[in-house]
């Protein structure tokens, strides 16, 4: 078997809009294709010897067992292949349960589909699980657990971390969309100009003054002496030569930490003698270069969590510890510790589990004990000398029983630090009563503290300690959204998405808007290029300089990675046509408009898919959307859009010459199309057509028909406005004319427009695309010998996959099918083309370009345009040509 391709899934998609998490796997059985399951001698029982955990899979069935039965009945190791990669996540730790397989479209290759939690564990689940399969049929032993530790350190790695992952999923119970800004706890919540981000524990709002002062633990204790707080009496000190006399002048015992240290390390408690504390400076010396040597204060360690400055939690922690039996040793007894569900490797559980470290040993020699050692029955031992749970210790909920006293005092010092979130720990006996009555101290204040112990304590009530972080992000039930608008259809989308782009801006909104030439803010292009995927769409979403994004998405993102969005507020169709069929295994018109229809379903339930009335794929995708819907139609008496006016439905027609919105029954005219720039006197129906679906979203957005007005009257179409549509550049004996006309149907709206055009001679450059089908290419062969009366063939720069020579063939086979006599000549590329159309070019004719790379072009074209201005256009006979 051979794997042809992993991609990663990572919101709303072709396989499924809920479930956005998913790796699809191309994979080509090979001979294994005329293999399934039941005709593999002993495949199934091995199978399920090794995964056992595959008896309750429920697959088609429906029911635990259901795989089983499929199995018995003979499945192909596609199918095979899918519930092992999910079940070996399981076994990780990963909760996975969604798969599904399906055939590319050619004889033995497979869309193998599943779930992943982390992005890196699935697409190494993806090959350890063809590999296992294989070792499987060959009846070969397979080490599983090799895979299943390395499925757990690359979740282990890639996961958000406990404190940002309960933040996260806080905000999407309030709907607050997020976006992941690294590897690490980076995270963007809400979009746009709305946003606010947030570093694990540390927010948009967290003081950096607050955030240095506390990660300096003699500022922290200056700070809080001044302010009359008990803290632990202590001196700093750099050099080993200091220490001595700071011991004596303290008094044992001691404690001793670095003075920038976190999470526990390099902390030595409860020194008694000179010795211990040579030991930990050099402990707390490997963390910083100054260490604090103070007073060790007895007692419980607590820890109090200020939220927005209020007080929200706290808990007792206990460090790392194993009570004796009387029969294990203490290695054992921390091996039978570790066996706690709870318990995992660093941050991926509840616990950690205790590793039997440096620290350990010498605390357990200490005791005078050995690793090996028997602990009598009921003695304790303590194995690290601080109580973080990141060191395997555990925590109780305390936050009931906590002394007003003491909550004052935790609330005074956020203040007088200034950290909108941070940790305090007391050390005191009993922390319900005030710490000035049990001889308590506050020992160190923690900006972006860990919240793992509050969300799960070992004993007690868990809290809710990040919703208090989302209150005060997100006052006043706020979710930070922006209006998002999604435009997709084969045609017309570019169009459509500028247009509504611009009439939002001319209304006032702070735009950011995605097209296959370019990320725009504010109508300044921050990025060239074909801009319709998830990358590109991010870009406008963290972008705080947009309050109001308008988002192409092409069918090129969609299938490699799905939307970049949960949800949009509008979504628009604007057409399905047979474009770019056969690649990634679609390969039917109704294929393509599913994947479209991604776009609908992903809108809100108070939001509007906007769907073409006059496409029967896009009227269909009603049926599967959970928003309310509102047509268009170029024919306003379209059936379905009189019966959809009948039921109340929002509209838009072109009527009796009008661009016109109608709510029911009731009509509000917005503009005569012939008065729109952008229609050429309304000659060119394509673009009505284009502006229909922009007026009916600027209308559900809110926008008056007076904004839509001015903006309909100053869109001109230009190489700033449309680059790619429709560019007209009159030169002074000939009309030169650039457009993005890719397929078929594009030609045809096209041709529509140049024939209501008078020119004596029309000439079109035309070339085939390697990503389509043999026949499109023909067809667009067959509709320019329609249109022109001469035909110039020219190459693209990447021919995708297929040879210029083949290309051409099919061109000329479409040309000859209409027209054998057509004038048609072979000019290389885009730029030779356009030199040779123009050096050739007839008195008061047209010549039409159907552009690929647009920019380059209308660079082109603008720089012969201002040489013909001045009368110097010269050309040199710098290429080859050959008249067929």
């Amino acid at each position: 078997m051979k794997i042809k391709e992993i991609t990663a899934m990572r919101g709303p998609n072709y396989w499924s809009i809920r479930r956005t998490k998913l790796i699809v796997m191309v994979l080509d059985l090979e001979e294994m294709e005329n293999y399934p399951s039941n005709e593999i001698e002993g495949f199934n029982e091995r199978l399920i010897n090794l995964l056992p955990g595959l008896e309750e899979h429920y697959c088609s069935v429906g029911r635990p067992g259901g795989f089983l039965l499929r199995l018995e009945e003979g499945t192909w190791m596609g199918h095979v292949i899918e519930h092992m990669a999910l079940e070996i996540q399981s076994l990780a730790g990963m909760d996975t349960s969604f798969g599904r397989t399906r055939g590319y479209g050619e004889k033995g290759v497979y869309h193998v589909v599943f779930e992943y939690t982390e992005e890196s564990a699935g697409r190494y689940a993806a090959r350890a699980a063809v590999n296992i399969c294989e070792a499987i049929i060959a009846g070969e032993q397979y080490d599983l657990e090799k895979d299943i530790q390395e499925l757990r350190e690359l979740q282990d790695d890639s996961r958000l971390g406990p404190s940002t992952e309960s933040i996260i999923r806080e905000a999407e119970r309030r709907g607050i969309p997020w976006l992941r800004l690294n590897e690490g706890s980076f995270c963007q919540l809400g979009y746009g100009a709305y946003q606010q981000r947030i570093q694990a524990t540390i927010t948009s709002k967290t003081s950096n003054i607050g955030v240095d002062i506390a990660c300096d633990k003699e500022d922290t204790k200056n700070l809080l002496r001044k302010a009359s707080i008990k803290v632990p009496y202590g001196r700093t000190i750099s050099e080993l030569s200091e220490l001595g006399e700071v011991c004596e002048d303290i008094g044992y015992p001691l404690a001793i930490k670095p003075i920038n240290g976190n999470h526990g390390r390099g902390i030595t408690s409860n020194i008694q003698n000179i010795e211990q504390a040579t030991e930990g400076f050099h402990t707390a010396k490997k963390i910083s270069d100054r260490v604090i040597v103070e007073s060790h204060i007895y007692g419980s360690d607590f820890r109090m969590l200020i939220v927005n400055f209020k007080f929200v939690a706290a808990a007792r922690r206990s460090p790392a510890q194993v009570t004796g039996n009387g029969n294990s040793t203490i290695a054992e007894l921390i091996a039978i510790t570790n066996q706690d569900p709870r318990r995992g490797y660093r941050h991926e559980n509840l616990l950690t589990k205790i590793e039997l470290d440096d620290i350990s040993l010498k605390l357990i020699k200490k005791k005078g004990y050995e690793p090996d050692s028997i602990l009598p029955a009921g003695e304790t031992i303590i194995l690290k000398d601080t109580a973080n749970l990141s060191t395997g210790g555990t925590a109780e909920d305390v936050t009931d029983i906590v002394h007003p006293s003491n909550i004052f005092l935790a609330e005074r010092i956020a203040k007088l630090i200034d950290l909108d979130i941070c940790g305090i720990d007391l050390i005191t006996s009993d922390i319900s009563k005030p710490i000035e009555e049990t001889g308590g101290s506050v020992i160190e204040v923690n900006a972006g503290p860990g919240f793992r112990m509050h969300l799960a304590p070992t004993i007690g009530l868990p809290r809710n300690v990040a919703a208090p972080v989302l209150d005060s992000l997100f006052p006043d039930n706020k979710n930070g959204k922006i209006p998002v608008i999604a435009v997709t259809g084969t045609n017309g989308k570019t169009t459509t998405t500028r247009l509504i782009a611009h009439i939002a801006k001319l209304g006032g909104k702070l735009v950011g808007y995605t097209t296959t030439d370019g990320v725009y803010i504010q109508n300044r292009m921050i990025m060239k290029g074909d801009c319709t995927g998830p990358l590109s769409t991010e870009l406008v979403l963290r972008d705080p300089n947009v309050n109001f994004a308008v988002l192409e998405c092409a069918r090129g993102g969609l299938l490699r990675a799905g939307l970049a969005f949960r949800n949009c507020d509008i979504g628009i169709v604007t057409n399905v046509e047979g474009d770019h069929l056969g690649l990634a295994g679609i390969h039917t018109q109704e294929q393509l408009a599913k994947v479209k229809s991604v776009i609908p379903e992903t809108v809100t339930h108070d939001g509007y898919a906007i769907l073409n009335a006059d496409d029967d794929l896009v009227f269909d995708m009603r049926n599967y959307v959970k928003s309310k819907i509102a047509l268009f139609s170029m024919d306003e008496n379209n059936p379905r859009i009189k019966r959809f006016q009948n039921e109340g439905g929002i509209t838009a027609i072109y009527e009796n010459g009008y661009i016109t919105i109608t709510s029911g029954v009731w009509k509000m005219r917005v503009m005569k199309a012939d008065a729109i720039p952008l229609t050429f006197r309304g000659k060119a129906r394509f673009m009505i057509q284009n502006i229909l679906p922009a007026v009916l979203a600027a209308q559900i957005s809110g926008f008056s028909i007076e904004d839509m007005r001015m903006a309909l009257q100053s869109f001109v179409p230009s190489d700033s406005q449309t680059p790619g549509r429709l560019n007209i550049f009159r030169f002074r004996n000939f009309t030169f004319m650039l457009d993005y006309a890719h397929n078929p149907t594009g030609m045809r709206a096209l041709q529509n427009f140049i024939n209501a055009l008078d020119f004596r001679h029309k000439v079109g450059i035309i070339a085939g695309i390697g990503d389509r089908l043999d026949t499109d290419t023909e067809k667009i062969g067959m509709i320019a010998a329609e249109m022109f009366n001469e035909i110039i063939i020219r190459n693209d720069r990447d021919l995708r996959g297929k040879s210029a020579e083949h290309l051409t063939s099919l061109l000329r086979n479409g040309i000859n099918k209409v027209d054998p006599k057509k004038l048609v000549t072979i000019a290389g590329s885009e730029p030779e083309s356009i030199k040779h159309a123009i050096r050739n070019a007839k008195k008061e004719s047209l010549i039409v370009l159907c552009s690929d790379a647009v920019s380059d072009s209308l660079k082109l074209l603008k720089e012969l345009k201002e040489k013909d201005d001045k009368g110097e256009l010269r050309f040199e006979n710098s290429f080859w040509l050959n008249t067929l």
